[in-house]
């Protein structure tokens, strides 16, 4: 290190740097949204890059197609969503059956790919009591470096009210070999509507 970043700093501590470097180039750190598409692809997820609403709507209706879920039953929590699905005859009010959850996030996390969710779009369920299929409406300023850059933004966000069952979703394909880093884990299917907004 030399001597002038050692008295002026660089606002990165060594294990932010680390953990953002590009794997063919050390020199070179990946920006939060390019390492967070990397890592949720790595992790098994489907990226549907959205640039307005109308697309939004588009993609949503690329994957009710895609898995034959028109005028079949969702589970969705949030008020703000249910448009979408009484667009497409979706059955949301009280399901049986339902065949995915349609949901927000409280942030995208880049460092390992994952969708940290709250009590605010999964009420008190645990992943393992979620539909297998999952389908997210995000956007791209809701993409952070970290796990604790998204709790610090919901400690932001809430001022008072904290949500609680704060958790994040890792994996979103059966992994070929059991490895113990996914132990307890449940995988997913799961697309995400990455909405642009900056």
């Amino acid at each position: 290190m030399s001597l002038f970043k050692k008295f002026f700093g660089t606002g990165e501590s060594d294990e932010e740097k680390e953990g953002n470097l590009s794997p063919f180039n050390p020199e070179i750190i990946i920006p939060a949204d390019e390492l967070f598409t990397l890592n949720f692809k790595k992790n098994g997820g489907k990226f549907l890059y959205c640039e307005n609403l109308e697309e939004v709507k588009e993609h949503f209706e690329h994957i009710l197609e895609e898995n034959d879920w028109f005028e079949s039953e969702a589970l969705c929590f949030e008020p703000k969503l249910y448009s979408l699905l009484e667009e497409n005859k979706l059955e949301f009010t009280k399901p049986a059956h339902p065949k995915f959850l349609f949901a927000s996030c409280e942030n995208l996390i880049a460092d390992e790919g994952s969708v940290l969710f709250s009590s605010n779009q999964i009420k008190q369920n645990k992943p393992n009591e979620l539909p297998v299929n999952i389908i997210i409406l995000a956007t791209t300023s809701q993409i952070l470096a970290s796990k604790s850059d998204g709790l610090r933004e919901i400690k932001k966000k809430y001022e008072t009210n904290y949500p609680t069952n704060i958790t994040t979703i890792k994996y979103f394909e059966k992994a070929k070999e059991e490895d113990f880093l996914q132990y307890g884990s449940v995988a997913k299917n799961l697309y995400l509507l990455l909405l642009e907004d900056l």
